[in-house]
């Protein structure tokens, strides 16, 4: 039965990202049919980078679902993201590759520790689709922006010369730097700190597993993790940026500074949104956390307000409308 429903779900997803392709290349065929043009000089975007936008993604999200880390509506939902990604700048996507490669990791491990401690916990960490929202729509949305704004163009964070572009794209930097940063934190920091957590709010101990709590390895754990996009993000402009573009730019490893900056700051954000505005308590018969407010609950900290969804997706917001702020600030 179970053998039946994998493969149910590989099928679906075979067709649904050979409905892609086949989508993608029909909007292909009809943009420059009917707005842009064949020309290599009304061209913005060029027939290589619309199928490296296509098929790269195909080939990430074929991967991340045969490895069980996303499901078949995370899957369906990321190819689209990842498309759009790819299509604004190189630097977007190798940020999302490396935090879907890293966060997975990251969620794996030690997890039979995770399972002890968390109600919700779910072996693997597949993300379906909402969870890909929330971790990916601000920067789908800053993406849109950017097509929209800029265009299909890879250009280094230069303030000064593409003010624009590189407020934009500080901020796709920003959205995906928190959620690599938040996942870091939670997923590393509960099982490598020695002690309990503190609540952020309140500086008090609380168990393993409460929103809100937070450890020095977990918080350096948001640096590194940060830094990661970071790196992606400086190593997708070292590959697509115009050599002139690079010359007349600040020194491009700011950005890997910047992205380990939008790490804490995202981790700091969610841990004070959910130790705030979603719930945590303790089963008094497991022991375990839970995030719903029940009879036998005995409650730690906030309000039944967000859930782990929602924080995610609000600190995501928040770190991309400041992060451009913080690179402004920084040099570039």
């Amino acid at each position: 039965m179970a053998n039946l429903a994998k493969q149910a779900a590989s099928g679906f997803l075979s067709l649904g990202s050979l409905l892609f392709v086949i989508t993608s290349l029909f909007l292909f065929i009809g943009k420059n049919l009917f707005i842009s043009g064949w020309t290599a000089e009304q061209a913005n975007i060029t027939p290589l980078r619309w199928v490296s936008a296509t098929v790269v993604p195909v080939i990430v999200v074929s991967w991340g679902h045969g490895r069980k880390s996303l499901s078949t509506s995370g899957a369906l939902l990321a190819l689209i993201v990842g498309f759009c990604l790819t299509l604004a700048h190189y630097s977007f996507f190798l940020c999302l590759l490396a935090f879907f490669i890293t966060s997975s990791k990251a969620t794996k491990y030690k997890q039979e520790m995770k399972a002890q401690v968390e109600e919700d916990f779910k072996e693997g960490g597949q993300r379906n689709w909402l969870q890909v929202l929330c971790n990916g729509g601000m920067a789908f949305e800053l993406s849109l922006l950017y097509l929209l704004d800029i265009g299909s163009s890879d250009l280094p964070v230069d303030f000064r010369h593409q003010y624009r572009a590189s407020w934009l794209g500080m901020a796709v930097l920003g959205a995906i730097s928190c959620c690599n940063g938040d996942t870091w934190a939670s997923e590393l920091g509960s099982v490598l700190a020695k002690g309990d957590p503190f609540l952020i709010t309140t500086f008090q101990k609380v168990p393993r597993g409460t929103n809100g709590g937070v450890t020095p390895v977990g918080l350096l754990s948001s640096v590194f993790g940060g830094m990661v996009i970071g790196f992606a993000y400086f190593v997708g402009i070292m590959m697509s940026a115009a050599s002139m573009d690079r010359e007349i730019a600040p020194n491009q490893l700011l950005v890997i500074l910047v992205g380990g900056l939008g790490g804490l700051l995202g981790s700091l954000l969610d841990s004070l949104i959910g130790a705030s505005l979603q719930f945590s308590g303790k089963d008094a018969k497991t022991g375990k956390i839970v995030e719903v407010a029940r009879e036998g609950v005995i409650p730690i900290c906030g309000k039944m307000v967000l859930d782990n969804h929602s924080v995610n997706l609000v600190s995501s917001i928040l770190t991309a409308l400041l992060l451009p702020k913080i690179a402004l600030a920084v040099g570039l």
